[in-house]
């Protein structure tokens, strides 16, 4: 299982040791035989490390382990990026896992999205779907270059995932060094 949220959420984008250790355990799965994760980002609990529903943690776990193991045909994860294209000042971010489609989950606009120029300075988003991509841009980046989601050790609000409800797991775009600072 991925780490959930934990702590109160910033209110601007920058760098996180926690999402750096998730990024870590989602490419574990590809290096490991016969692993898989559940993202469990959007069920944490800002006052204790472990989410408050387990009967969802299982829940997905069980998915993991049915399609990964037991080679049962379903979708068992949320959207995992695969790539992006840049283009009239914006990203279209493309997924794996999409299933039947992206969707926001629990309706409205697409939260914790970040995009930077060159100058690697991240600010807030406005991210739409479209088909099955993802659009970022900002008037505040009209070079942009990269992009991250959920980025955070709390991404409260984060709630891209795909139409069978599971959760894209936080995700970054370049392969800038990363700052390690105390949260």
């Amino acid at each position: 299982m991925q780490l959930s949220s934990y702590k109160p959420p910033r209110e601007e984008p920058g760098e996180s040791n926690w999402a750096a250790f998730r990024e870590t355990q989602a490419q574990l799965q590809d290096l490991v035989p016969n692993s898989g994760m559940a993202v469990t980002i959007d069920i944490g609990n800002a006052n204790d490390i472990h989410p408050i529903t387990k009967e969802e943690v299982g829940r997905r776990l069980s998915l993991v382990a049915l399609a990964g193991i037991y080679g049962d045909r379903m979708e068992s994860s949320g959207p995992t990026y695969d790539h992006m294209e840049i283009g009239d000042g914006k990203i279209r971010l493309h997924f794996a896992h999409v299933g039947a489609g992206l969707v926001a989950n629990g309706g409205g606009p697409l939260k914790r999205f970040a995009i930077a120029g060159g100058d690697r300075k991240f600010v807030w988003g406005d991210a739409r779907i479209d088909g099955k991509t993802v659009v970022v841009g900002s008037a505040e980046v009209p070079e942009p270059v990269a992009v991250r989601y959920a980025w955070d050790i709390n991404p409260d609000g984060c709630n891209l995932s795909n139409t069978t409800g599971l959760p894209a797991s936080p995700f970054r775009t370049d392969d800038w060094p990363l700052k390690f600072t105390e949260q």
